[in-house]
């Protein structure tokens, strides 16, 4: 009698917790950590900031040796107008009498030099990549590569995802994998710390709100929201990001929903245009990440946190324009051991969606973002509003954009543009020639050629 009671009570305790279970439910959560979904296969050391060996994806190296004087020698030797005893010397440029050290006389001649290179002296070659030679990117061999298949095809150049599937579409981590600020083993890359850095400083909050009216781990009609939200990361007394504090979300231009189905945990979107924050380390590259036939994967870990995958078609001119114009193409690439013609190339030779009946060819390449997410509550905001803006940098999103502007306009007629006046790019020498040494009235550096 006993153990027919205790069996009822069971069932009824059962049958309530399935009643409370299959009922409305939401959950929400604010990204920790947002990085491209690069794999990493080399060793590092972190104390020097550099791969010690290539990594198994990366055979042939990454972009770690671009800013060193033999590739400077190699890549200014593409240039038509210069002379072997021009590159020479701009390759291995002497300290000069104000007292520069050497590594600033390197930063100052080759930020300048690298950004003329075209086929005529005058033509800027970040704004304008076509006008040079291809000074060669390092790229991925690895067949293993997380994302989404989001063309439904198996190609011979797709990669297949840690767990064996097949068809994986994620050509930027062809193109851009063996890119030496972005390569470091559990997200150690400079940029990658860069950017998540910034992200936990304030610079911009992404969360996510999941609801459905079944079981959380087990609902074929839920919905995931994603989006900005104005409120910044909160950490906990350890400075990790911290469980269950409160986030709006904004129905902005950076806002996506969706309807998904979850299985056992995971959760699966169905696949459209995706619109949320994307990576960004200065406030004028804190912009809509559109992400062309997207889709978005949530697992739950054990601990309540969860992991996402994010993928979709970029348009690669907008991944060209975040990463050369944060400042300027020669200064982010001496500093950070990339060489944006190369990307440029890079980019446009593994570009696989967005076709372009204009140019004849395809803007958007293939593309996959990782999240960490911690659990908070995401609520709607009491009144509408508008993502804020920050007036004291509109200056510098305003160049920022003039710039991108002429890059798109030169890349898609082919037709050399102008440097903007105001932009980034403004602030080096034309004709490779550091702006800081004409002002000295000094030009140690200069050849016979320059201007």
């Amino acid at each position: 009698m006993i153990k027919r009671t205790l069996w009822a009570s069971c069932i009824a305790v059962m049958a309530a917790s399935s009643i409370e279970a299959a009922g409305p439910w939401v959950k929400g959560y604010v990204v920790s950590f947002y990085d491209p979904a690069f794999r990493y296969g080399g060793r590092a050391d972190y104390s020097r900031g550099t791969e010690i060996e290539p990594g198994i994806d990366c055979p042939h190296g990454s972009t770690i040796h671009f800013a060193v004087p033999s590739h400077v020698a190699k890549t200014l030797s593409l240039v038509p107008w210069r002379t072997p005893k021009e590159v020479e010397a701009l390759a291995n440029p002497p300290a000069d009498s104000l007292n520069r050290d050497r590594a600033g006389v390197y930063y100052l001649t080759w930020r300048a030099a690298s950004a003329y290179r075209g086929y005529n002296r005058d033509i800027e070659t970040y704004i304008n990549p076509f006008a040079a030679e291809d000074p060669g990117q390092p790229q991925v061999t690895s067949r293993i590569g997380e994302g989404f298949n989001l063309d439904g095809k198996i190609k011979p150049n797709d990669f297949v995802s840690p767990d064996g599937e097949k068809g994986i579409d994620n050509q930027l981590y062809r193109a851009w994998g063996c890119d030496a600020p972005w390569r470091g083993a559990n997200g150690n890359g400079t940029l990658v710390l860069r950017s998540n850095d910034k992200m936990l400083e304030g610079l911009y909050t992404i969360v996510i709100r999941i609801s459905g009216n079944k079981d959380h781990l087990n609902d074929d009609d839920a919905t995931l929201e994603i989006g900005y939200s104005p409120d910044q990361i909160m950490k906990d007394a350890r400075g990790n990001v911290g469980i269950d504090y409160s986030y709006r979300i904004l129905k902005s231009e950076q806002y996506t929903k969706l309807k998904a189905r979850i299985k056992d945990g995971v959760l699966d979107t169905e696949q459209a245009d995706i619109h949320m924050p994307q990576i960004a380390w200065f406030y004028n590259q804190t912009r809509d990440a559109h992400f062309r036939k997207g889709k978005i994967r949530v697992a739950v870990n054990p601990d309540g946190t969860a992991a996402g995958l994010v993928g979709g078609y970029r348009d690669w001119r907008d991944l060209y324009s975040q990463n050369v114009f944060a400042q300027d193409g020669g200064q982010q690439g001496v500093r950070e051991h990339e060489d944006h013609v190369a990307l440029y190339y890079a980019l446009r030779r593994h570009a696989d969606g967005m076709f372009n009946p204009k140019t004849g060819r395809y803007d958007g390449v293939s593309t996959a973002y990782r999240m960490k997410l911690v659990p908070a509550f995401v609520v709607d905001p009491d009144k509408p509003m508008d993502i804020p803006t920050r007036e004291s940098d509109q200056g510098r999103r305003k160049a920022f954009d003039i710039t991108a502007a002429a890059m798109i306009k030169a890349t898609e007629t082919l037709i050399p543009q102008e440097v903007p006046r105001g932009s980034g790019e403004e602030a080096v020498g034309r004709g490779g020639v550091p702006i800081e040494r004409r002002r000295g009235g000094r030009a140690a550096n200069r050849t016979p050629n320059d201007k």
